[in-house]
């Protein structure tokens, strides 16, 4: 039987495009029986009476509602940093909460539309900005995977000749050129060792170098979007700069060696800042880290260095670019998600984490757990099909069909296997979207749970 044919039976699933989805974002909620709506009633500075901030909020709750109080309207108090809360309120109510002299403003908690490289709109610094002609005379050096120069980002147009305090030069090959935008492009090997997925020219062959040398100084591409996803305008910090790129970083990662010539030549070279999102999974002693060391010298000519704090978090004690004579900035720190909508034939829905540029054009897919699909002629047992381990499943169980995995992993199992999707689940961090290879969702061990209870629990399977 076709799985395209399965008719929405109460053990089918479905996933839906990626949606995304800007903060706050407090979990959905049903709609209630009477008109109140979801709100956020922002206060100001953190309370500094003896009540605690919950105790607060929910006596203005009650002196606003009256007799319709309920405290499970009170969905979410913020008190760490600042003071305010979320609540379901009927209009009459949001204009009695606003007129409190506590209250700063009271507004709908939305849904934002889409968005692409939003992180200067979040950061506050707006498209609009005057701009003066000192800005092209900056050049950012960018240490990382390389650059693809035909990127609209890196467009010279209108540009013109690179400023006179430039010293470097740029490696042309027959893939390779640069511009009056790229000024400057070299590739560090210091081994020789180059491998078949490896490009010999500061051609970026992965995406890293491209999209970090966009964010910093990339040019304003309007309409930009990934097949639709997080349409809007890609701009960098400082889209009329130059920039100067050193290829460092190889399919087998970013060597030392290659870090530190890269830094004397950019010091050299006369860049004026350096860009560099490269480190270890923790901190080094200053003396054994390159970054570190070719972040002082660095400073010494005046360069400041910006580097990435690391992607171990976010727990505490994981930034890994620690020295204080460079800037150290957070990853992921964003006020949108990428969700992708799990639908069960009991018209359930989870919303999971991930890139999902799949369109399964509202069809319905039998779901099967991993582990009840061990590849058993490959000496597989459902102890390791669970977690979708390579080689783990039984091609002819998962056939289109929607693997549910206990643990998060790259999708190319079930993508191998035949599969027609993935939902996997684990107690991971959900801060940082994915992209796999067919339509993927990724949830929290409970929504997971959720639906193998109700796996479980159904026998109509087909």
């Amino acid at each position: 039987m076709m799985a395209s044919k399965i008719s929405p039976d109460p053990f089918c699933l479905l996933l839906l495009s990626s949606l995304i989805i800007t903060c706050p974002l407090l979990g959905s909620s049903t709609v209630s029986q009477d008109d109140r709506k979801s709100y956020i009633v922002y206060m100001g500075d953190r309370p500094k009476s003896e009540l605690s901030a919950s105790s607060l909020h929910l006596n203005m709750l009650q002196e606003v509602t009256g007799s319709n109080f309920s405290s499970k309207s009170l969905l979410h108090s913020f008190k760490r940093t600042f003071n305010g809360f979320v609540v379901k309120l009927s209009e009459g109510e949001v204009e009695k909460l606003a007129a409190m002299s506590s209250v700063v403003s009271v507004f709908p908690n939305r849904k934002k539309k889409l968005h692409t490289t939003r992180s200067w709109d979040f950061m506050g610094f707006p498209q609009e900005v005057q701009r003066t002609t000192v800005e092209s005379n900056i050049i950012v050096g960018v240490l990382d995977s390389g650059i693809w120069p035909e990127s609209e980002s890196f467009n010279d147009a209108g540009f013109g000749p690179p400023p006179i305090k430039w010293k470097g030069s740029c490696q042309v090959s027959s893939n390779f050129s640069c511009n009056n935008k790229i000024i400057g492009a070299k590739y560090y090997r210091s081994d020789g060792i180059f491998y078949q997925s490896d490009v010999k020219s500061p051609r970026d062959s992965n995406g890293h170098g491209t999209h970090t040398a966009s964010t910093a100084a990339g040019g304003s591409v309007s309409m930009a979007s990934l097949y639709g996803l997080a349409m809007g305008t890609a701009r960098g910090g400082v889209p009329s700069a130059r920039i100067a790129v050193y290829k460092v970083c190889w399919s087998d990662g970013c060597w030392d060696a290659d870090i530190l010539a890269a830094f004397d030549d950019a010091i050299a070279d006369g860049v004026d800042i350096i860009s560099i999102s490269i480190g270890f999974p923790e901190p080094r002693d200053y003396f054994n880290d390159s970054i570190a060391i070719g972040a002082f010298h660095a400073i010494k000519y005046g360069i400041l260095t910006s580097n990435s704090g690391g992607n171990e978090g976010p727990g505490l004690a994981t930034i890994s670019n620690i020295s204080p004579w460079s800037l150290s900035v957070a990853a992921s720190t964003i006020d949108r998600k990428f969700l992708t909508k799990v639908l069960l034939g009991n018209n359930k829905t989870y919303e999971g984490v991930s890139i999902n540029t799949f369109d399964l054009q509202n069809v319905m897919y039998p779901l099967i757990y991993g582990g009840d699909a061990p590849n058993i002629t490959g000496n597989f047992n459902s102890s390791y099909s669970r977690f979708c381990f390579l080689n783990s499943l039984d091609p002819a169980l998962v056939k289109g069909k929607i693997v549910l995995c206990d643990a998060l992993g790259s999708g190319r199992e079930p993508f191998f296997a035949g599969a027609a999707g993935v939902v996997m689940q684990d107690e991971g961090a959900k801060d940082v979207a994915k992209s796999f290879p067919l339509p993927f969702s990724y949830l929290g061990t409970r929504e997971g749970g959720n639906i193998l209870s109700y796996m479980n629990s159904t026998s109509n399977y087909l």
